[in-house]
Parts: C-alpha cells; sequence; structure tokens
C-alpha cells in the first residue's frame, strides 16, 4: 500500500489554531486499523490489517450495525501460539449504513467507523505460550486483607452508582482518608471481576493521592498480633452485603453507594452519603457531630461504637445518585480506630502557602505541602517485601543523631551521613534484595540515592539533619507515611525484549550510564543506571534519552509494563503514512547483550550512553553537552543482523 486510507476530521478541517487532539491539526484521519499478537516466548509475531473494504457490519438486536473484530484476534492468537484472554473488540458503524447502500456509501461510513476506532492505530496483545492460572478472587482477598493488617491499611472494597448499576473497586487506604471522587473511569462490573483485575501494586497505586488529608497518627504495632486473617473469606458474602447497603433509601432517593472496610482483621459496612461533612478537630480527627446508627461488624468485635466519618470529597449529587463536582461524600458510619493508631504526628503550618510568602494565586499545588497547608514533622517509613515481612520506622524531627561528614559542597554546606537506621539501603539485606531494589509502594518509583543510603545536605551549620532526612522523603506523605517495597523485580532477560522488537520491526534503546568509578558524590546517583524503550526504527537518539532506573531487570519491567502506552505510540503522526503490519516466525534467543553492554558503559564511565538494536543492526551514541552523537558501530556487542 503506498498510503494509508483516510477521512476528513470531522472536529477539525487542519486551520483552528487551537488545534485537534484527534488529528493532530492535520484535517485528516486514518482509517486503518492494525491487529498484532506476539509471543514472548517464542518471538511469533502475526499481524492483520483491518481496511474499510474488509468490514463485515453485523446487526444488533437493539438495532445499528457493529463489527466485531474479536474472532479476528483470536486467529491471530491461536497464530502465534499466545494463550491469551481477549476482551470484545467491536467497531460501531455510523448511523444510516445498510448492506444495500451504494458500494461507496458503505465504503465512505465504514471508513469512518474504522477512524473512529484507530485510537490507537495499531493494537498490540503481548501474551506466552502457556496462560497463567486464573486468580481465585476469594484467595487474592485473603492476601489483600493480610497485607492490609500487616502494612497497618485500611483494604476499602466499593460499589459506585453509575446510573442504574453499580461498579465496583477494590483498594488501599489510610484510616481517615477522605472518601475519594468518581474516578475517570467507572470500576468492574462485580466483586470477582474487580479482585481478578486489581493486585497488590494496583491496590496500592493512588495511596498517596488519596491519603493527601488523611490525618497522621504515630504507629504502635503489635508484633504478637497474627497478620492474616481467616483462611477464606466469602467474596459473595461481602457482597451481598454492600449491594444491600447501596440498596437503602437516604433523603428520599438511594446511596450514591456503599463500603465495606477491613480494618483491623474485621469488616466494617457503611452506606455512602452525600451530606455535608462535619468539622475536624484541630489533630485532624473528625468530630463525629453526625450520631447515625452504627454499622456492626461481620464476626465478633470489640463492642465498640462506630464514630461517623467527616471527610470528605469533592463531588456533587447528580439525579441519578452519582456524584460529580461540589457536594461532598462521607461514610454513614466510619470504624473505630485501630489500635495500632498512637499519637498525632506533629505538624507545623507550610511555610511557603502562607499569604505572604505566596501573594499570586497559582493552580499548581504546593511544593514545599502538596496543598495541605502542613508540613509533617516526623515520617513513618514501613518496609515489607510485600508477603510476611514488614519494618516500621520512625524518623523524628529534633532527634539527635550521631553523624558523619561525607562531603562538603560549594559554599561551605556540608553533606552527612546519618546512622544506618536511616540508611533504608541498609535495611534491604535484611530482606534478602539489593538496596537498587527497594522501591515506593505506591508506584514503584526507585528511592532518591540521598534517601536510600542517608545522606544529608544541611542548609546551614547547626540544622537538624534527622528533620533535613524527613523533608527530603516527601513534601507531604500521605498521614506521613512512607510504604516501601523491597522486592526484587520480575522481568525477562533483556535478550527477550529485543526478540520482541525484532519481530514488531522497532528498535530497542538501552540507555545507560556506569557511575561506579566517578567522582563520589553523595546525593547523586551512584552505581550503574538504566532505561529501556521501543521506537521505530527510524526515530533519532534524543537528548533526552537518558538512564534513569538503578537496574537492569526495574527498566525492563517498567517497559514491559507501560508497552499498552509505548507501542501505539511508534504509530506513524501522519495519517496518511500506513502503519506497519509485522509478521514474524518463531526464532531462537539472540546472544545476550548485556555482558557487552556492561563492557561498553565501562569503557565510557561517566559518560551516558543510548545503545540502538535494530533487524539491521545497531548504534552506539554518546550524550554530551552540545546532544547525542554517534561513537561506535559494529563493535564487539555481539547482535545479529536480521532481515
Amino acid at each position: 500500500m503506498t498510503g494509508a486510507p483516510t477521512v476528513a476530521c470531522p472536529d477539525c478541517d487542519g486551520t483552528i489554531p487551537a488545534g485537534c487532539h484527534r488529528c493532530a491539526r492535520r484535517g485528516l484521519r486514518r482509517a486503518q486499523l492494525v491487529l498484532t499478537v506476539a509471543n514472548l516466548d517464542t518471538g511469533a509475531v502475526a499481524s492483520r490489517e483491518v481496511l474499510p473494504g474488509t468490514l463485515e457490519p453485523r446487526p444488533q438486536p437493539a438495532g445499528g450495525w457493529v463489527v466485531d473484530l474479536t474472532p479476528r484476534v483470536r486467529e491471530l492468537a491461536a497464530e502465534a501460539g499466545v494463550a491469551v484472554t481477549v476482551d470484545p473488540v467491536v467497531v460501531p458503524v455510523p448511523t444510516g449504513w445498510r448492506p444495500d447502500l451504494p458500494a461507496a456509501e458503505r465504503q465512505e461510513l465504514a471508513a469512518r467507523a474504522l477512524a473512529g476506532a484507530a485510537r490507537p492505530g495499531w493494537r498490540v496483545w503481548v501474551g506466552r505460550s502457556t496462560a497463567p492460572p486464573p486468580v481465585d478472587p476469594a484467595q487474592r482477598l485473603v492476601r489483600l486483607c493480610a497485607l492490609a493488617d500487616l502494612l497497618l491499611l485500611d483494604l476499602v472494597v466499593e460499589a459506585r452508582r453509575y446510573g442504574d448499576t453499580l461498579r465496583w473497586a477494590v483498594r488501599y487506604e489510610m484510616p481517615g482518608s477522605p472518601v475519594p471522587g468518581l474516578p475517570p473511569e467507572p470500576g468492574y462490573a462485580d466483586l470477582t471481576a474487580a479482585l481478578a483485575g486489581t493486585d497488590v501494586a494496583d491496590a496500592l497505586t493512588g495511596l498517596g493521592e488519596r491519603g493527601r488529608n488523611a490525618p497522621a497518627w504515630q504507629l504502635r504495632p503489635d508484633p504478637l498480633r497474627a497478620s492474616a486473617p481467616a483462611a477464606t473469606i466469602s467474596v459473595a458474602r461481602v457482597a451481598r452485603r454492600v449491594r444491600a447497603d447501596c440498596a437503602g433509601r437516604v433523603g428520599g432517593g438511594r446511596p450514591p453507594g456503599a463500603q465495606a472496610v477491613w480494618r483491623d482483621g474485621r469488616w466494617w459496612h457503611t452506606a455512602l452519603r452525600p451530606d455535608a461533612p462535619a468539622h475536624d478537630d484541630p489533630v485532624g480527627r473528625p468530630t463525629g457531630l453526625r450520631r447515625d446508627r452504627p454499622q456492626q461488624p461481620d464476626g465478633p468485635g470489640r463492642g465498640t461504637t462506630p464514630r461517623p466519618d467527616g471527610v470528605s470529597s469533592d463531588r456533587t449529587r447528580r439525579p441519578d445518585g452519582a456524584h460529580r463536582g461540589g457536594t461532598p461524600l462521607h461514610r454513614a458510619a466510619e470504624p473505630p480506630d485501630p489500635p495500632w493508631l498512637g499519637e498525632p504526628v506533629p505538624s507545623r503550618p507550610c511555610p511557603t502557602c502562607r499569604p505572604a510568602r505566596r501573594p499570586v494565586a497559582s493552580v499548581l499545588p504546593c511544593a514545599t505541602c502538596a496543598g495541605t497547608g502542613r508540613v509533617h514533622r516526623a515520617a513513618l517509613i514501613t518496609l515489607t517485601d510485600l508477603r510476611r515481612r514488614v519494618v516500621h520506622l520512625a524518623w523524628r524531627a529534633g532527634t539527635p543523631e550521631p553523624v558523619s561528614t561525607a562531603s562538603v559542597r560549594p559554599g561551605g554546606r556540608s553533606v552527612v551521613r546519618l546512622p544506618d537506621r536511616y540508611r533504608l539501603g541498609a535495611w534491604a539485606t535484611v530482606f534478602g534484595v539489593r538496596p537498587e531494589d527497594l522501591a515506593e509502594a505506591d508506584g514503584g518509583h526507585a528511592l532518591p540515592p540521598d534517601v536510600r543510603d542517608g545522606y544529608v545536605a544541611l542548609p546551614w551549620a547547626g540544622a537538624d539533619p534527622v528533620g533535613e532526612q524527613v523533608a527530603a522523603v516527601g513534601p507531604a506523605l500521605p498521614a506521613a507515611r512512607l510504604l516501601v517495597t523491597a522486592v526484587r523485580p520480575e522481568a525477562p532477560p533483556l535478550a527477550e525484549l529485543l526478540r520482541l522488537a525484532y519481530g514488531l520491526d522497532l528498535a530497542l534503546l538501552v540507555n545507560v550510564l556506569d557511575l561506579r568509578r566517578h567522582p563520589v558524590a553523595p546525593l547523586r546517583a551512584h552505581g550503574v543506571l538504566w532505561s529501556v524503550d521501543l521506537r521505530p526504527p527510524a526515530t533519532p537518539v534524543r537528548p533526552d534519552d537518558l538512564p534513569d532506573r538503578p537496574g537492569l531487570a526495574a527498566a525492563v519491567a517498567h517497559c514491559l509494563e507501560c508497552l499498552d502506552v509505548t507501542l501505539p505510540q511508534t504509530v506513524p503522526a501522519d495519517p496518511r503514512t500506513p502503519v506497519p503490519v509485522p509478521r514474524s516466525m518463531p526464532r531462537p534467543l539472540p546472544p545476550d547483550p548485556v555482558p557487552g553492554l556492561r563492557r561498553l558503559a565501562a569503557r565510557h564511565h561517566g559518560r551516558p550512553l543510548s545503545v540502538r538494536f535494530t533487524r539491521a543492526g545497531r548504534t552506539v551514541h554518546g550524550h554530551d553537552d552540545d546532544g547525542p552523537c554517534l561513537i561506535a558501530e559494529d563493535d564487539d556487542l555481539r547482535v545479529p543482523r536480521l532481515t
């Protein structure tokens, strides 16, 4: 094909000043869709191009016509030998399509349908030859509850009303967190699906955002308390109770949702209400001004009467029961405080948010307090292997600690190093991982090297080292807490990703920087840094192609995790340029490129390198002040030339 079929953009003629995000101000949209299935185990790739002339609309029972592409994806999966569960891939056809229309009109309507569905224009399913075992919802719920007890968190099972349907979500929260607003996309159709689609990492994602306004208390974990719930938990029972709470009546209407909260080894149930929030007391605890009927836990409790929650979110009530905009949501009854909450964490007003300091309002949150208006005087650190082991640390500003001077920065500012208990990297050996394997539980971000190794830059002579370390951990930790995972990244060898790039006819870009022989800079990254990305073969190396991960496994895992975003971005920007249709037979793994990459990085120690692998070979680029420049082709890296 010399060019991809296109249709005129219905929202933009290519001349509007603001541009159109769907056609990039070109006035055209691509009427081509490419479906691809790739096998990580064998390197096989199968693709199919969908064009307006190949669509076969079928009538719907409710009226109208659609094109179901799901069978085509299943055929591609069988061809590539991939065991994958394919969600329905359906293309709606514009109103007015009929099989008895003239061929030119049918073609035009089909092109419009495909242009609307081709966002993105390339849909890729990457899988393996053997399907992973199915998720047991009950076992997953047991594990999520056990981790909630281990990490001193709430596990929230929530159903929200979207029109006449309930959508489900499962997540971790800090005790006392406000009820969050509706997410941009609805949740799952039922609790079983929500558990199947929510693993531990998913449940932790967004914890910082949800807990930004949660009150902060010291932690008093009981080491003798069992950290695991019962062997089984009835998913159906939890779902029935939540649905029953959603079916009640509030002010003549149905509640906008309900929650089951696992806290301190028990379920607590409550409806959500769109009433005004209660007032908070000076330490941030809701005062419980409402006196709603308390909800009793499933199973034996301590006889404590739950207090109503006074926290809120930023949603308004609509006639269908959903909430968007200004009226807050709150729990009708809040579970009792868990016994492991201690005294409030001291805080002070944010010095940056004072009106005298910020005379001009900004749409961005404050960099010092992230918009909370307060700065905690302590940081509560939780390290865990996400199985059974956990360590809770408390760093309190003002604590006198012996420090050692590491270096002196320009201007006479000292860099000091705190004792081992403030070096999270030293705790890594307790969990049997490397210091570079430590990551934030919320999002999986690597820890900064100064926080990991206990280095602190003192802003002036006599400054509080522990206080500076607390400030360096984060401007506004949720409930003053930082959760750190001590888990080795699960990632395949780099050679598998290289074979996948060959099969998809893309370039694999590996950025590496060896700082092991670089002059010691305690506050800066050290060791060997990596990043891995997939690009179109003709894309040049950019100045910002720099490594940022402290380990190769973490870089490979991040690349694979982001494939659903990365691969569609490789589609040509010009809609008149067709999307490639890659195909590849099974092939053996190429030679492992990692030893050669390490030798190359060591030879150019202290200089960032970008090594680009393609079917035609590879090139090595070095980064300098003037940007990337080609420094080698076909050196001692053994990479097969594929055609």
